[in-house]
């Protein structure tokens, strides 16, 4: 009978162990971000600053994990991959965007569950402090009377900063090829070679370009964002300046595996809302210069399938789609 009866106990316990653990409230037990770009840049920053206020509200441990290579398509990959039950989420980039149009992949916005857009950094147009324009559209009329006279930079081929260009020349009748673009490794080479005269223009963010306007050797014409930055208030948005509604720039969000169950994005979303408007976070963007924006769920998920088609056009209009 004892026999039978520690049996009978242990039956029983066996069937409410799994049960306790499958009942438990999400999270846990530790969750990984995974970023899809190096430790110790801007996205990495913004990953690790989120993780901790995330980790903070929610009480189980967040590990940044760097997955890079393949020009973003792996760390993307690996977050959609991811089992969807909330333990692996990641930060998407603008990238996600452009890399199926280049046939480096086919994951696009909808390949994920979109949780929060927590950062945005509008393209802005920047000339030498010391050339002779002092608006957009001073450099705008002088690229229409002389095709092929300046050069711009901030980006490789294809980039952020190069769409960002041929966007804004596209949108105000003008033939982007007029303008050729200079590859570089990034906004601070492009901005050298602005200062070395090689190019004449450079698109980039403004906290890219900001240790050289405040030294005085650069002028920023305009911001292609709906709102003026906060950074520089006093530069005025593209459609302030030439009247184009081209907007785009380079952002950052959080997201899931597709199919995160709602009681887990409603869980990160309350997290990640308290998370942004957190005064940690927002003097973070401050004090890297970057610029805020949020849009929660759907609203992200909007935002980024906007993005993706703003960016495919440009990419055929400039021959770099496939």
């Amino acid at each position: 009978m004892k026999r039978l009866l520690l049996a009978g106990f242990g039956l029983v316990m066996s069937s409410v162990v799994p049960l306790t653990a499958a009942g438990a409230a999400y999270p846990d037990r530790p969750i990984s971000l995974i970023v899809p770009w190096g430790a110790g840049g801007g996205t990495d920053a913004v990953a690790r600053m989120i993780g901790s206020l995330l980790e903070r509200d929610l009480g189980q441990p967040v590990a940044v994990v760097n997955r890079t290579g393949g020009q973003g398509v792996v760390g993307h990959q690996a977050i959609a991959d991811a089992p969807p039950d909330g333990y692996t989420i990641g930060l998407l980039t603008v990238e996600i965007g452009m890399m199926h149009w280049q046939g480096l992949t086919k994951l696009d916005s909808s390949s994920y569950t979109p949780l929060a857009l927590v950062n945005e950094d509008a393209a802005g147009l920047q000339v030498r402090a010391d050339s002779p324009y002092k608006t957009a559209k001073d450099v705008i009329d002088d690229v229409k009377k002389s095709p092929g006279k300046f050069k711009a930079s901030g980006t490789g081929q294809g980039g952020i900063w190069h769409l960002a260009l041929a966007g804004m020349l596209s949108s105000l009748k003008v033939e982007p090829s007029s303008v050729p673009w200079v590859p570089s490794q990034g906004a601070a080479p492009g901005l050298q070679d602005l200062m070395a005269g090689g190019v004449q223009i450079v698109t980039c963010s403004l906290p890219e370009a900001r240790s050289l306007i405040d030294a005085g050797r650069v002028r920023s014409l305009a911001v292609m964002g709906k709102e003026r930055s906060k950074l520089m208030p006093d530069v005025p948005t593209l459609k302030e300046a030439t009247g184009s509604d081209w907007t785009i720039g380079a952002w950052r969000g959080i997201a899931g595996p597709k199919g995160l169950p709602k009681d887990v994005t409603d869980k990160l979303g309350a997290a990640l809302k308290k998370a942004y408007e957190s005064k940690e976070y927002q003097d973070f963007l401050t004090n890297r210069g970057f610029g805020g924006r949020w849009a929660e769920g759907a609203a992200f998920g909007t935002f980024m399938a906007e993005s993706d088609a703003a960016l495919g056009a440009v990419m055929k209009e400039v021959g770099i789609a496939k």
